[in-house]
């Protein structure tokens, strides 16, 4: 935005406005509401806008997502540690790829503004309350709807979903792998696989193995907590969703 609005120059002049703004800027460390509550797209707060439809929709992918490792043998011949890291490196942008793949679209709105005077009723209860959850930001979740879009583009196949979500999974740059070499060995054969389907699918399109990979990588930049503030902290409150999706994992195998 070309001017934040959080430095306007218009002063609020009612009486009760003013009360209200002194004692919350009081008990926030000397903050005014305006410095609180950002307009610009860079800090302003968004929320879903159906919670109990999207939330629905991702836990679903989720639960697919799991799903696929489970159903690749390749995966539990790794060692155990070697599974739990990779789960933890890339069940994002494989959960993103799940969201694609089932056409799982929403739409967010303005975090609502807490009210001014119910703070200042429990401003008394304030280190009894829990502290107040993060919320994404409406700039984080453009781009993330901006990559989402892109990979809507490409309109892949399923076939094409399958082998790119392995070798988005069987990634040997993760740190601390005991089989980095044999994980290197499953992703190029993915990307193999993923080269020979695109031929006869798409053969006058010698650049779309290339695009697919590098559109791919996009998904690997937005943020885990992003991912889960927006999708699952409605759901799961303040749960460790790596330790969720590991019990999950294993609830299925086992």
């Amino acid at each position: 935005c070309e001017r934040c609005q959080c430095h306007s120059e218009d002063k609020h002049t009612a009486i009760l406005y003013t009360l209200l703004s002194q004692n919350l800027s009081h008990g926030r460390g000397g903050r005014s509401p305006a410095q609180q509550r950002c307009l610009c797209q860079q800090r302003r707060t968004v929320c879903l806008r159906t919670p109990h439809v999207t939330c629905q929709a991702a836990s679903t992918v989720l639960v697919k997502t799991i799903s696929f490792m489970k159903n690749l043998p390749s995966f539990h011949l790794l060692p155990r540690e070697d599974q739990l890291l990779l789960l933890e490196s890339c069940w994002v942008p494989l959960f993103l790829l799940g969201l694609v793949q089932e056409m799982v679209t929403f739409e967010v709105m303005e975090t609502p503004a807490p009210s001014m005077l119910k703070k200042i009723l429990l401003d008394g209860q304030s280190q009894r309350q829990e502290p107040e959850r993060i919320q994404p930001t409406l700039a984080a979740v453009q781009r993330l709807q901006c990559c989402l879009n892109t990979f809507w583009s490409l309109d892949l196949s399923p076939k094409e979903y399958a082998y790119l979500k392995g070798a988005i999974l069987f990634n040997p740059d993760v740190p601390g792998l005991r089989a980095s070499l044999y994980i290197e060995s499953l992703q190029r054969e993915a990307q193999r696989v993923l080269q020979e389907v695109l031929q006869p699918l798409h053969p006058e399109d010698q650049g779309r193995f290339a695009r697919i990979l590098l559109v791919s990588s996009t998904l690997k930049s937005i943020p885990p907590a992003l991912i889960t503030d927006l999708f699952f902290r409605p759901v799961i409150g303040n749960a460790d969703i790596v330790e969720l999706i590991t019990e999950m994992l294993y609830e299925i195998t086992g």
